[in-house]
């Protein structure tokens, strides 16, 4: 699934060697496994006849990515003939033999591939090789700037303005739609600048309006300056038109307004109608040819929203004063009507088009979002698994606590979001993040340990619950991750080897009557038990009432392994007895790991019998 954005995409190998390295990627759904007919014997590869130039040549207009484990000059001398431009050749990635090393080769930025290698790396734990100016910087490519927010790339001088950003010359934005978002996340030292007076080398555009005159917005007359424009999907356009009122016309009308308003086509986030209008067959064809979205609305609903020209004949014929207007407003939030409505006939066709436009707030994305609820284990990055690191590197926002954010940091990438919140808001995070993955964007919800141990997968999918979630969108994939318990058992022995249970000592969400109860029952019944969140440094009498109930149950020299941040570089262990609990220093970082009646320790390791060798000493 993490690979899903490139596929379709080609793996080719031509030895067992390169072959057997790729087979891990074509466990993913969209990914296909090449090798020659001599290689027929490799499980779940396609074969190829002929020469390996001519199948590429076949599959090229076809395959979003190719990744190649060849040698590099190899791939470059096969794709040569094949390459067009950045903006529509797919991306290639190189793997070497011994797969140490993934090498973004093609469309890096515009096609993926400095991305599709950073998550291929990490899937075989490998390194990346990405050699474009932006990474070395830690800046977002220009050209990739407001991808994650489905902005549309419009003219202008993309070379020249990456460029004098690679040479760390001043480049101004000059932002009047669209998420600021970005904003917030630009290492220190970047050479953005969003003022006024500024003297800049280049300039970027993110706005919903056309270059200021018609030989820019034509990109024949380039400016003085480099400079670009990026147009977020910030208007509805709303319409009322006549039955049978053919595509031509209401794209020709569309087209004739916008260039009278100097607004960029690029800028559109839909079109917003009436409801009695859902089957109007050029509307239709329209959207589905420009692949925009079609909202319609009940005239109950359009009648609601004030107008600044409404119509008494369209308000006895439809049962709204305003249908374009009404439309255009309703589906941005009513935030501002941009362009109020206008009419459009074409001589000798049958038909006429009102037509008016309204700014949204926020753009549209036009993705279905994701929430991606990963558990990161004890903190060490090696302990994490590959599908988590790369769920993360994937991710257009990345939501967790700030020491959980801090542990991972080495997985971030430019231009990502990140947001981090107190360990007290972890409803606020959940709902952050939905917010975001509604809207369309991909989130990584940042859990300690497991996440769905006593994390925040829980929480998100409890408010998904309460929001009447249907299950599919925005989509969920939990990533599984060591949980604290398994992390602290495995660094004392085998503890768990018999029948175990967890229980949090925090009653902040958790009657403390509740939670005794709980306690008792694992005591009389000899679970094994690990206590977390076993103290505070405002609550610290639950831990003296846990460790007196369990000794009514057990002998005081039971076992006891007090673990705090396992894996980490201030990691501390204790062996102790219950009898002696109450001696270690025990705070909200420490997993509590209490023996059953069988536990022992020996060699200064922690033994709980299974079975096998039957349960005496």
């Amino acid at each position: 699934m993490l690979l899903a954005e490139f596929s379709p995409l080609a793996a080719i190998a031509t030895t067992v060697t390169g072959a057997k390295k790729l087979q891990v990627l074509s466990q993913n759904s969209g990914t296909t496994l090449w090798v020659p007919e001599d290689l027929i014997q490799i499980k779940g590869a396609n074969t190829y006849t002929g020469s390996l130039k001519n199948h590429i040549a076949q599959l090229w207009q076809t395959q979003r990515a190719f990744v190649f484990c060849l040698a590099t000059g190899a791939v470059v001398r096969l794709i040569a003939p094949l390459l067009q431009h950045k903006s529509t050749d797919p991306a290639v990635v190189v793997i070497d033999e011994t797969g140490r090393f993934v090498i973004s080769l093609c469309s890096g930025h515009q096609g993926g591939g400095d991305q599709l290698a950073n998550l291929i790396a990490l899937q075989l734990e490998a390194t990346p090789v990405i050699t474009g100016a932006a990474t070395a910087l830690g800046l977002p490519a220009v050209d990739m700037l407001g991808v994650p927010f489905g902005w549309r790339r419009g003219v202008g001088n993309w070379t020249g303005v990456s460029a004098a950003l690679a040479r760390g010359e001043v480049v101004q934005v000059i932002q009047e739609a669209g998420s600021t978002l970005w904003q917030n996340h630009l290492p220190t030292g970047h050479s953005f600048e969003f003022g006024e007076f500024v003297i800049p080398k280049a300039k970027i555009w993110i706005t919903a309006k056309l270059p200021f005159t018609l030989e820019q917005a034509s990109g024949t007359a380039p400016p003085v300056l480099p400079e670009i424009y990026w147009h977020p999907r910030v208007l509805w356009v709303g319409i009322g038109c006549e039955r049978g009122s053919s595509r031509h016309l209401i794209k020709t009308a569309i087209g004739q307004l916008f260039r009278e308003y100097q607004l960029a086509e690029d800028a559109i986030a839909g079109i917003a109608t009436i409801n009695i209008k859902a089957d109007e067959v050029g509307l239709v064809e329209l959207c589905q040819e420009r692949h925009w979205p079609l909202k319609t609305f009940a005239a109950e609903v359009l009648r609601t929203v004030s107008v600044p020209n409404p119509s008494l004949v369209v308000e006895k014929e439809v049962g709204t004063p305003s249908v374009a207007e009404a439309a255009a407003l309703f589906a941005a939030g009513e935030v501002r009507l941009f362009v109020p409505k206008q009419i459009f006939r074409l001589p000798g066709e049958p038909g006429a088009v009102t037509i008016a436009v309204a700014q949204a707030e926020k753009e549209y994305i036009g993705r279905t979002g994701k929430l991606l609820l990963i558990g990161t284990g004890p903190g060490q990055l090696d302990q994490m698994t590959p599908a988590a690191k790369t769920a993360i590197k994937s991710a257009d926002v990345v939501i967790g606590y700030s020491l959980y954010i801090d542990l991972i940091s080495p997985l971030l990438s430019p231009g990502q979001i990140v947001e981090s919140l107190p360990i007290t808001k972890e409803r606020q995070r959940a709902q952050r993040a939905i917010d975001l993955a509604n809207w369309g964007l991909s989130v990584a919800v940042i859990s300690s340990g497991d996440s769905g141990i006593y994390g925040m997968a829980g929480l998100v999918l409890e408010e998904l619950q309460s929001l009447g979630w249907d299950g599919k969108t925005p989509s969920i994939q939990i990533f599984p991750g060591i949980s604290a318990l398994q992390a602290a058992a495995s660094r004392v022995g085998t503890p768990l080897m018999h029948d175990f249970c967890a229980i949090s000592l925090s009653d902040l969400l958790t009657p403390w009557e509740v939670i005794e109860k709980r306690l008792e029952a694992a005591a009389a019944a000899d679970f094994i038990t690990a206590l977390y969140n076993p103290r505070s440094q405002a609550r610290t009498k639950q831990l003296i009432i846990a460790r007196d109930i369990f000794l009514k149950y057990r002998h005081p020299n039971t076992p006891v392994a007090v673990v705090r941040s396992a894996y980490r570089q201030d990691e501390e262990i204790t062996l102790t007895t219950l009898e002696k609990l109450l001696d270690v220093t025990v705070d909200m970082l420490t997993t509590v790991l209490i023996g059953n009646s069988h536990t022992r320790i020996h060699a200064n390791w922690m033994i709980t019998p299974r079975g096998y060798l039957g349960f005496g000493s």
